[in-house]
């Protein structure tokens, strides 16, 4: 869903972009979202909406095309227990499992970037912060490689 500036709205800190409603975002599936050049996974985990970038920390994998899914648990030796019904997102690339819940990986320290997104009546909104891009240094870091 390519998204215009007619959709969004600025302030100081933050683009405020409308992306959708949530009843587009049901338990265990995916909007995506184009925002310029970035992708976004918009994602309901209990009764809360976070918003990932389509971007594997790993390898750099369309990580919003992965399957939505639970994990294994901590079992006694000999069982296995299944739970995070629709909390881990796993890399449709090489199996990596991130938990929507905390960005983290599972298995390493990487983590997944998440951006905030603002409910307002059934509107969804992704808030996009001014200073920060996903896909460049900031101002400041840019100046020091010229």
């Amino acid at each position: 869903m390519p998204l215009t500036e007619a959709n969004y709205t600025q302030s100081e800190m933050h683009k405020r972009i409308r992306i959708g409603t949530v009843h587009q975002v049901p338990v265990g599936s995916c909007l995506q979202v184009e925002i310029g050049n970035r992708s976004f996974g918009i994602f309901r985990v209990d009764d809360a909406f976070k918003a990932v970038l389509n971007h594997c920390p790993h390898q750099g994998a369309p990580i919003c095309r992965g399957a939505l899914r639970g994990t294994t648990l901590p079992s006694p030796p000999g069982t296995f227990r299944w739970g995070r019904e629709n909390e881990i997102l796993v890399c449709p690339w090489h199996g990596w499992e991130f938990s929507l819940q905390s960005g983290a990986c599972l298995t390493d320290r990487r983590r997944l970037a998440f951006f905030p997104v603002e409910v307002e009546g059934d509107e969804l909104f992704l808030l996009i912060s001014r200073r920060s891009r996903a896909d460049a240094p900031p101002p400041e870091a840019r100046q020091g490689l010229q």
